[in-house]
């Protein structure tokens, strides 16, 4: 049975182990995660892939398992900042709401998923499946030292994946792909009081930044996502005010839907660039896939059921930003995104989340657990 003060207590005690990243501090709580594993008797395993940033992996076997099931949230939070209200790590409880940094993102959901383990190893319920429990560090900055590495050397191996990473008990089934990347434009240097006997590399730039922000993308629609969205997050060029700049690099974040083909945007992106200038570089950072899992998933079907059953209604979502459900898609493994924590929250000042949604979370995940054994694979 879920112990509401003790999920509380844990999560508390999670909220005041400072796991930032950047720098990367996810140690302790590590080593904390570890420690409540072992109190629950499930085979422990550690993988760092980064001095003191260790992932930790608990597996409770079944006698005679059918699958495996992966539960996975993270231990790092982005960094707290400046301007609360309550000490980001004091876990302080006002009106029912746990405050601190990754209350929401992703510390309760942390707690949700460890109190709904330890409930089914007290009950002594009889699994067909393994449990496999991967807490893991630097999903606020890429992933490349957690969840990535795990996969690709097939460290994690599970017929299925639930993520626990999302607010409202919604379920996310859906997300867009991304594309980062850097246009570099080169221009030609000149005096600043004769700028006709130069080419502006600024000027040129923000002519292109005009046209990729009005530009319309050829997409299909999809019922849970927008259409797809360009940000420019940096611009740098030029060397002094009465210089004409010879060079202008802008970075861009670029979201587009599934259905859509990273390397047929990037032609499109070239042409934009081509029509204002041939001299430039286009330098490709990171490449996500958008990823999609049909709703007649046994995934998602037992989690919406879990959900009801507790009296909460559970939104299929999509996602605009990246989660680490699209890693899970090349090895041909479904996986889905649920978590409990306040809407709104997650990255904000004075995060909270409401102690009532943590414990009916926890009991979501209890009843999804047990009711996981009926599937047929």
């Amino acid at each position: 049975m879920i112990n509401k003060k003790r999920l509380t207590n844990l999560t508390r005690k999670l909220l005041k182990i400072r796991s930032e990243n950047p720098p990367g501090e996810e140690y302790k709580i590590a080593m904390a995660v570890k420690e409540e594993l072992q109190s629950l008797g499930l085979r422990i395993k550690t993988y760092s892939f980064q001095k003191n940033r260790p992932n930790i992996i608990g597996i409770s076997k079944a006698k005679s398992p059918k699958f495996s099931l992966l539960l996975s949230p993270h231990l790092d939070t982005v960094p707290a900042g400046n301007g609360w209200k309550y000490n980001p790590y004091q876990a302080k409880i006002v009106n029912g709401k746990i405050y601190g940094r990754g209350a929401t993102d992703c510390k309760g959901n942390l707690a949700c998923g460890l109190e709904a383990i330890r409930s089914i190893v007290e009950e002594r319920v009889k699994l067909n499946y393994d449990i496999i429990f991967a807490a893991t560090v630097d999903e606020e900055t890429s992933s490349r030292w957690g969840l990535i590495p795990l996969l690709k050397r097939k460290i994690l191996k599970p017929t299925f994946a639930l993520i626990l990473d999302a607010s409202s008990f919604d379920i996310v089934i859906a997300q867009k792909g991304l594309i980062h990347f850097k246009v570099k434009i080169f221009g030609k240097k000149a005096h600043g009081a004769y700028p006709n006997l130069g080419i502006n590399a600024i000027e040129i730039a923000a002519k292109i930044i005009t046209e990729l922000k009005n530009y319309r993308f050829r997409y299909k629609r999809h019922p849970l996502l927008k259409p797809p969205t360009i940000n420019i997050g940096t611009i740098i060029g030029g060397d002094k005010v009465n210089i004409v700049a010879d060079s202008c690099e802008f970075s861009v974040d670029l979201r587009f839907l599934p259905g859509s083909k990273p390397n047929d945007i990037l032609r499109q992106i070239k042409k934009v660039i081509s029509r204002y200038t041939k001299k430039f570089k286009l330098e490709i950072e990171s490449i996500q896939s958008p990823y999609e899992i049909k709703r007649a998933n046994p995934l998602v079907k037992i989690l919406s059921t879990a959900t009801k059953k507790i009296k909460r209604k559970a939104k299929l979502k999509g996602s605009e930003g990246a989660t680490v459900i699209t890693f899970f898609q090349d090895l041909n493994i479904p996986a889905i995104a649920t978590g409990f924590g306040a809407k709104g929250m997650s990255h904000a000042t004075d995060e909270y989340a409401k102690i009532d949604d943590l414990f009916k979370g926890a009991k979501v995940l209890e009843e999804f657990l047990k009711d996981f054994n009926d599937v047929c694979i």
